[in-house]
């Protein structure tokens, strides 16, 4: 019997939680001066594919990634039990949803170092989640100027792939990236899930 596209995400998610529990993340070395971050991947099955939870972050002064489509998440606090604790806390701060209860986590990708124009450095870790209930309505906050699901499977198969310019980031040349809704997903978050499509067969 042919199964339906909702039937294949949740497949897709047993899965996907079978291969992140056999594997152990593995993080770039942390030196001195260093900082460690965390992001939230947070997938919700749907019947047209899997989606995941994106923000345009608003723009702000200091902000080495103002204005950019991102998974929520930031700098590690001192009272952060654990990077996943990390993308908890921040999801709830940029979003309002409270991930630790309405969803359920599933493991971590591998740590990438990132070097933003602030010239700040550090290393940040996906974690990933999954929705247990029916997408909330999410509040974000003020450095938060839009909350989009993107759908992965698009993304996967290549057919939300593109290329964009970015002047108003002083970055010359066309970059690739994955189209969620009117915006341009590219950089480090780009990277990140292309990381995590790695994965899956």
């Amino acid at each position: 019997m042919r199964q339906t596209l909702s039937e294949l995400s949740v497949l897709d998610i047993i899965e996907i939680e079978t291969l992140l529990s056999r594997r152990r993340s593995v993080d770039p070395p942390v030196s001195a001066g260093q900082r460690q971050a965390a992001v939230a991947l947070i997938l919700d099955p749907q019947p047209d594919g899997l989606e995941a939870l994106f923000i345009l972050r608003a723009k702000k002064p200091g902000d080495p990634w103002s204005g950019q489509m991102a998974m929520p998440g930031g700098h590690r606090d001192p009272d952060d039990e654990s990077l996943q604790a990390t993308a908890s806390r921040e999801t709830w701060e940029e979003t309002g949803l409270d991930i630790s209860e309405k969803g359920r986590f599933l493991g971590s990708l591998d740590g990438i170092r990132a070097n933003p124009r602030s010239g700040i450095d550090l290393v940040v870790t996906p974690q990933v989640f999954v929705l247990n209930e029916s997408r909330p309505d999410l509040t974000p906050n003020e450095e938060v100027a839009e909350v989009l699901w993107g759908n992965l499977n698009g993304m996967k198969t290549g057919a939300l792939k593109t290329e964009a310019q970015f002047p108003e980031f002083q970055r010359s040349g066309s970059f690739p990236g994955y189209r969620v809704g009117d915006q341009v997903v590219w950089g480090l978050t780009f990277r990140m899930l292309n990381d995590f499509f790695d994965l899956l067969p």
